[in-house]
């Protein structure tokens, strides 16, 4: 890889990313659901249905207070419920609902689509490689101290 790829390759990884995210965003529009919304579903369904909202919070990639008030739109909308905890009442175990059930397979089936679409004329071979990189470019990031 030339030093000019290696300059620009982490901007176009990121503009990569924030485009994928947009046309998620696009399709999944209609069903009133935001960035934001689809992660917590989709990490709540990843997740069996239920988790501590901290570690709800910690899994997204926000802090407390912006996953509260997603929370609370998707508590609005029916789409989850919060419960306190036995061992702690004032932490909360956020849980997917029955409703939700329904909109994840729409999600699922729209963000499998439109996968299918960004990655056309891509061979799994490509794709093998190109994880394979992510992943070792991930591992490096991990393993850097992080700043104080």
């Amino acid at each position: 890889m030339s030093r000019n790829q290696r300059e620009h390759f982490g901007a176009y990884l990121g503009r990569v990313s924030r485009l994928w995210r947009t046309r998620i965003d696009e399709r999944l529009g209609p069903l009133g659901l935001t960035q934001a919304k689809w992660l917590i579903l989709l990490h709540l369904s990843q997740a069996g249905g239920a988790m501590p909202q901290k570690d709800l919070a910690e899994s997204v990639g926000v802090e407390g207070p912006t996953v509260v008030r997603v929370l609370d739109g998707l508590e609005r909308n029916g789409l989850i419920e919060r419960r306190g905890r036995e061992a702690d009442r004032r932490a909360k175990t956020v849980h997917l609902t029955a409703q939700a059930t329904k909109i994840q397979e729409d999600i699922l089936r729209i963000v499998g689509g439109m996968r299918e679409e960004i990655l056309a004329g891509v061979s799994d071979e490509d794709l093998a490689v190109c994880q394979r990189v992510l992943g070792k470019i991930l591992g490096n990031l991990d393993a850097r101290p992080t700043p104080v």
